[in-house]
């Protein structure tokens, strides 16, 4: 089953070897219509993968089915692995609005965003695949946590129905205040560097802050999605990959958006209702399990009504979003 592990991080990190190397090598501002094709690509791979998925099990190659205490055939992995996609991705967007903010916070170029992006999405790697270890290990070793995790996104989803507006406080984020205490920080981009020399001095540039905003962001949302996904599925391979696939089109689904994010803006409302029936599946799996193919209806249709009912609404009552002003962005 170890080679199965392997096999997958091989492909996530030549497919961002390609990307970053190959076809984003140079600096440029990402277009709508190239976000819209990347963004497509990617959900096209996963869907491919989700193929993969059901051979993988169907077959159990390297054991993998059924060495997680029960047997998981192929269209059953292939229903959980989709069903915990989608649920990663409807819950990223939330996750975009966040990144626009940092990016509107630090004054990034658009040029620069992409860059800023890709490394981060590689140290989200790195943190949900220790994240995902530990959940799995805790699940396994004390049934009871399933009640927490349940518990955790319900308060999520109530917190969201009283946040009215996304806010982001680099000024009071751990690390950028750590990384200003170890290297001096400069105001000025300096082309798509985080580090440069002065004076023989190694300093920091806004980027490298926004990197880390980024990235602490992202740990905040997988304490979210990641108990979601949980819910989805228990097996920790199914829980990874459709986990990493759905945040490796976070980046060009950003920039497919960055026009849209008004319009989308009460979709927060569908995510709400999407945690919190997550939460209550979590909470009654012991007693009540539902069927993946009846969550995954349910799921589709949460998702719909929000489209269906925001889209509309912002287009006819679009607005500006809040940035804050420019003497209170410097970092």
């Amino acid at each position: 089953m170890i080679l199965l592990w392997i096999g997958f991080l091989a492909l996530i990190l030549f497919l961002l070897a390609l990307d970053l190397g190959l076809f984003h090598r140079h600096t440029h501002v990402i277009a709508a219509r190239e976000a819209l094709a990347w963004t497509a690509l990617w959900v096209i791979l996963s869907l491919f993968f989700n193929v993969a998925i059901y051979f993988i099990y169907e077959n159990h190659w390297f054991g993998i089915g059924l060495e997680t205490g029960h047997e998981l055939g192929g269209t059953e992995a292939a229903l959980q692995y989709l069903t915990g996609y989608l649920v990663e991705k409807s819950l990223s967007l939330d996750n975009i609005f966040v990144i626009a903010l940092i990016f509107s916070y630090f004054r990034v170029p658009l040029e620069f965003q992409h860059r800023v992006l890709f490394w981060g999405i590689l140290g989200a790697l790195v943190l949900r695949g220790v994240m995902i270890g530990v959940g799995a290990i805790l699940i396994a070793r004390f049934d009871w946590i399933i009640y927490v995790f349940g518990g955790l996104l319900l308060v999520t989803a109530i917190r969201l129905f009283f946040v009215d507006e996304e806010e982001v406080h680099p000024e009071k984020n751990i690390l950028v205040n750590l990384s200003r205490k170890i290297f001096p920080v400069t105001h000025e981009i300096k082309g798509s560097h985080f580090f440069i020399r002065e004076n023989s001095q190694l300093v920091a540039t806004p980027l490298f802050l926004a990197l880390l905003t980024v990235e602490t962001s992202d740990v905040a949302f997988a304490i979210d999605s990641i108990p979601a996904i949980f819910a989805i599925t228990r097996d920790p391979y199914l829980v990874f990959t459709s986990n990493i696939f759905a945040i490796l089109g976070l980046r060009s689904l950003y920039f497919a958006l960055a026009a849209l994010l008004d319009r989308f803006h009460h979709l927060k409302y569908s995510l709400m209702v999407l945690l919190g029936y997550i939460g209550v599946k979590m909470i009654l799996s012991h007693h009540f399990p539902i069927p993946t193919h009846v969550s995954l209806m349910i799921i589709l249709g949460i998702l719909g009504v929000g489209v269906a009912v925001s889209v509309p609404k912002r287009a006819t009552e679009s607005s500006p979003r809040k940035s804050a002003p420019d003497d209170e962005t410097k970092p």
